[in-house]
């Protein structure tokens, strides 16, 4: 909708009772500040979510593949090498993953045992070593950081294990067990694996279960999240000629997780919304009361001819400054706050001695952010639009009125 010259003229001298008139004064303030603090907020609240998103993501994937190939027999032959040509993989791991029974210090847990490739070790940058030497004891096992705890052992201690293959006895059939030492401890910063996992080199395992040479699960990682769907894609493909595979990548098996974080993320932006709405509808009150401190000058306008449209234009023009400026200055708010999050952060905790995200219980050093300019600019132009549609109803309000109904209230 172009605005011209006289439009743009008269929407001016109109603002400047916004700024110095008692109660149209503090209704305008209330609701610039009120645009600007709603659009910051959801700047600020998306970013923080879009940094969780991306450490959750990354923990996961960290500690998994991006694809799993299976079989729907237990144990097969492994068949990485038909995936070696796939640039865009950065290496394959063969495993073992089965639930067993761990037992020291008269604790006993039902934990995940999974295995690993002594050669990918070096990918997996959550283990902890008992020293630096990136050395890994292939009769070892390396406990969960929380798991270790609960079973109050240490690098060293030996524990049993209770694994679900069994052997014959004059008693019948007995789960077999070994005696094992603690290698070194992982933390993967999320308590689901941190308490209920541990690794066993790959051919210890086989060993113990005597599946030698073949594995229950194939995990290939890649260098690239965003290769996931092309590169499963050629796994199908090679796969499909081969009996009882299949494959899923890492959004399919967490997809209920990563679904539920979505959810959330829509949910906390409409909530935040709300201040936008409430917002804007100030922005009508303010119109209104404008619109009858301005009814003599209205039929003035209407007087010398100026059409209903140049009315409307006018007043949509004055509530959409508020919009803009308060989307705007709310903008560059959510974008600077969010760039020193952590730094205010420290600075609160610091003067006021408190311990705000503790790193205990959300296991991240410091509040992750991830600004998104697409979402930004989304956010912009959804607080315009709000504020434009609030300058509708009243703007054709003050269009409709009659020169003869204003003089005869006056």
């Amino acid at each position: 909708m172009p605005f011209n010259n006289f439009e743009r003229f008269i929407a001016f001298r109109y603002i400047k009772p916004l700024r110095s008139e008692g109660l149209l004064s503090i209704i305008s303030w209330f609701s610039f500040f009120g645009i600007c603090i709603g659009v910051a907020t959801l700047i600020i609240t998306m970013s923080v979510m879009n940094g969780f998103r991306y450490e959750l993501e990354n923990r996961i994937i960290g500690f998994n593949g991006h694809i799993y190939i299976n079989n729907y027999e237990k144990y097969f032959e492994d068949i990485s090498q038909d995936f070696s040509s796939i640039n865009e993989i950065k290496f394959i791991d063969a495993n073992i993953t089965d639930q067993v029974l761990i037992s020291a210090n008269a604790e006993t847990r039902g934990i995940i045992l999974k295995s690993f490739n002594s050669e990918n070790i070096d990918y997996y940058n959550f283990k902890n070593k008992k020293d630096d030497s990136n050395k890994f004891m292939l009769d070892e096992i390396y406990l969960g950081s929380k798991l270790a705890e609960r079973l109050n052992v240490e690098i060293g201690s030996q524990i049993k294990l209770y694994t679900s293959s069994s052997i014959n006895s004059p008693f019948g059939q007995l789960p077999k067990s070994r005696l094992i030492n603690v290698g070194g401890y992982f933390d993967t910063g999320m308590s689901e694996y941190d308490g209920n996992y541990a690794f066993l080199n790959l051919e210890e395992m086989q060993k113990i279960y005597g599946v030698n040479n073949r594995v229950s699960a194939i995990e290939i990682h890649l260098k690239d999240s965003s290769f996931t769907d092309r590169i499963n894609n050629q796994v199908n493909e090679i796969i499909k000629e081969k009996e009882l595979f299949y494959s899923r990548d890492w959004k399919q098996v967490n997809a209920f997780f990563f679904e539920t974080l979505s959810i959330e993320r829509n949910v906390m932006f409409i909530i935040l919304s709300l201040i936008i709405i409430v917002a804007a509808f100030n922005v009508i009150t303010c119109l209104f009361i404008l619109v009858k401190n301005k009814a003599n000058e209205i039929a003035i306008l209407k007087t010398i001819g100026t059409p209903d449209i140049s009315i409307l234009r006018i007043f949509i023009i004055i509530g959409s400054l508020i919009g803009v400026a308060g989307s705007l200055i709310g903008s560059l708010i959510g974008i600077i706050v969010t760039l020193n999050l952590e730094n205010i952060r420290q600075i609160l905790n610091n003067l006021f001695n408190l311990n705000l995200f503790p790193s205990q219980f959300y296991f991240i050093d410091k509040i992750p952010t991830i600004i998104d300019y697409n979402q930004i600019f989304f956010i912009f132009v959804f607080s315009i639009i709000i504020s434009l549609l609030a300058t509708i109803y009243p703007s054709r309000v003050a269009s409709k009125m009659k020169i003869k109904d204003i003089f005869s209230n006056a």
